[in-house]
């Protein structure tokens, strides 16, 4: 059997991780062929078909290694191409014809909701053989607890805090730290949480400006005349909107919010506020321990799937152990943080606020 594997999507630490434990067991587990797919899409656009076949050998020593050495993209939708003209051009048979062309049985896409759900309908048009791999910083995958990247990201983010705590603590002063997510609230949470932040502010809980003042203001008659505040990404000002910039491809991103909170912060109450910005150091480096172990975890059940004929499924993680689930629903179904989360009632109990 010949299989390939492709990761599409934004990139994060553990993708090397799941790329090797798809070669390890194909290779040594069951005899197959495995050839890595470039560029997600794109390399099957490509003429010739931009693929190299792995070994064992070829994959040596890249566990610890952030990024893909497959590389990726989170552009250029094969339903809807863009051309240089503007114009957009479907070009899902010439990616199809792509995956032909290779003679491969199967694939292993390693992706977020957007990702997998493309390579769905590509696997549906073309009759691919598609087996799904879980991997998003943000964490927000239906159907799994964890998605390869979102611990790196979120020790990444605790690294921060515990940074500027320090140099808060110094200056007397407010520090806003915004950190990625996209439109759920996991990263913000967690590190915020594990960092000993004073207040989080997650889309998924509605925040009042005047309670966050009001806990640093609090803090101040404690004689703690700084604090630590996380926001998330995608909340929303106290106006509903939400902070985004257009970049040089002229797509609407995320990012902002954290200069609108310090700014209001100061405005109300006086204090002198910085604002850090993560972005995308939270995607790079070297890949945590759990990182390494669910990405090794689940390229060995990937791998398990398609020798037993079971497609169109995706692996998870639930319960403390692998398992897989439709694609379709994994895709449909979106993560956000639960309100009544356990994490959250942890923050609460610890006099965390959440602006509510």
């Amino acid at each position: 059997m010949r299989i390939g594997v492709l990761t599409s999507g934004g990139d994060c630490a553990g993708l090397n991780a799941v790329i090797r434990a798809v070669v390890l067991r194909a290779v040594r587990g069951y005899g197959f062929e495995v050839y890595g797919i470039h560029e997600a899409t794109h390399g099957l656009l490509q003429r010739p078909v931009a693929a190299t076949r792995l070994s064992p050998e070829s994959v040596k020593g890249i566990l610890y290694k952030g990024g893909t050495i497959l590389r990726t993209t989170n552009r250029g939708n094969p339903f809807a191409y863009p051309q240089p003209d503007g114009s957009l051009l479907d070009r899902s048979e010439e990616v199809i014809e792509g995956y032909r062309m290779l003679g491969l049985d199967a694939l292993i896409g390693v992706g977020g909701d957007g990702s997998l759900a493309i390579l769905r309908r590509l696997a549906e048009q073309g009759g691919w053989n598609l087996v799904g791999v879980p991997k998003t910083i943000d964490n927000d995958l239906g159907h799994t607890e964890r998605a390869v990247g979102f611990s790196t990201a979120v020790v990444v983010a605790t690294e921060a805090l515990d940074r500027l705590h320090v140099t808060a603590a110094s200056h007397n002063r407010v520090m806003v730290l915004e950190v990625m997510g996209r439109d759920a609230g996991h990263i913000a949470l967690t590190a915020g949480l594990a960092g000993g932040a004073d207040v989080i502010l997650i889309p998924e809980i509605p925040y009042d400006m005047a309670r966050v003042c009001a806990k640093v203001e609090e803090r101040r008659r404690m004689g703690r005349n700084f604090s630590l505040i996380v926001v998330a990404e995608s909340v929303r000002s106290t106006s509903g909107e939400v902070a985004t910039y257009v970049d040089a491809h002229g797509q609407s991103r995320y990012g902002g919010i954290g200069r609108v909170i310090a700014d209001e912060v100061a405005r109300r109450t006086g204090a002198e506020t910085r604002v850090t910005v993560l972005g995308h150091v939270q995607r790079g480096g070297s890949p945590t321990p759990l990182d390494r172990l669910l990405g090794s975890a689940f390229g060995v059940a990937a791998v398990d799937l398609v020798s037993a004929g079971r497609f169109d499924r995706m692996v998870a993680w639930q319960n403390r152990r692998v398992v897989d689930v439709p694609l379709a629903e994994a895709c449909a179904g979106f993560r956000a943080v639960d309100p009544n989360d356990a994490l959250v009632h942890t923050a609460r109990g610890l006099g965390i606020s959440f602006g509510d």
